[in-house]
């Protein structure tokens, strides 16, 4: 079997212990059969009730703990997770899956894939979500900048899966022809735009923390539900247009 990085990864007939350390995917196996996740990151904080034993961060992942579950694989993020603690799980011969979607199309694929690896077969929520982002965007489209930290501002640029989220209910990033995929910038000094999408991770922008930095509108959204992909994606299109205020 072939991740999204094409790594050839030996699973056995049946998996039954998981390790994941990104929250989303965390969050997609354990609402489709929790019974095979034995450790999670402490940020991974959906399903609310989910006990399992923790391993710390997705940067700072505890290794040592990892092996000791002795997971059949551990679900991993190329852009979330550091190259070097996965391939020393790999060294200690630990199967890694890892994936990589810029896109809404690639992530649902990307889901099916590791979801039929690892459970057997495509959860029920994910034929929704399929279902729900199938239906293009017709509508008025507006110019966004999308910071996801400040101090130093940064926000979203080319090739993202959020970028290309709001893109399909007709948000557009000005920053998406960047030459990175998370520039800094300076909010006094950007392109002709719309609206400011602050989202509450991985910076907590709220009401009182990064509208008043924007000359235009600025809406605070779901992080969630702009850059997991999972679950969450059954109710975001639905969810971020209402609090885009979206047609």
């Amino acid at each position: 079997m072939y991740d999204d990085l094409d790594n050839v990864v030996e699973l056995p007939r049946e998996v039954r212990r998981v390790v994941s350390i990104v929250p989303s995917l965390t969050e997609s196996i354990a609402i489709t059969d929790v019974e095979k996740i034995v450790g999670a990151t402490d940020w991974c904080t959906h399903p609310a009730d989910l006990d399992v034993v923790r391993v710390r961060g997705t940067k700072n992942p505890d290794l040592d703990r990892i092996r000791e579950l002795a997971p059949d694989v551990v679900v991993a993020n190329a852009e979330e997770n550091r190259a070097v603690d996965l391939d020393a799980l790999r060294a200690d011969g630990i199967a890694v899956w890892v994936t990589a979607p810029t896109t809404v199309p690639e992530s649902l694929d990307s889901l099916g894939r590791m979801l039929s690896a690892i459970i057997g077969t495509e959860p029920p929520w994910l034929h929704a979500a399929r279902d729900v982002w199938s239906t293009p965007y017709d509508g008025m489209r507006r110019r966004a900048v999308v910071p996801i930290w400040r101090r130093p501002w940064m926000a979203l640029g080319r090739d993202t899966f959020a970028g290309d989220l709001l893109a399909r209910i007709g948000i557009d990033n000005i920053l998406r022809d960047s030459g990175e995929r998370y520039p800094r910038f300076d909010p006094d000094a950007l392109p002709e735009y719309d609206i400011a999408v602050l989202p509450d991770e991985p910076y907590a922008f709220s009401p009182d923390d990064g509208p008043e930095a924007f000359g235009k509108p600025a809406k605070c959204v779901s992080g969630r539900h702009l850059t997991w992909y999972g679950p969450s994606l059954v109710e975001a299109r639905r969810l971020l247009s209402g609090q885009l205020g979206a047609p």
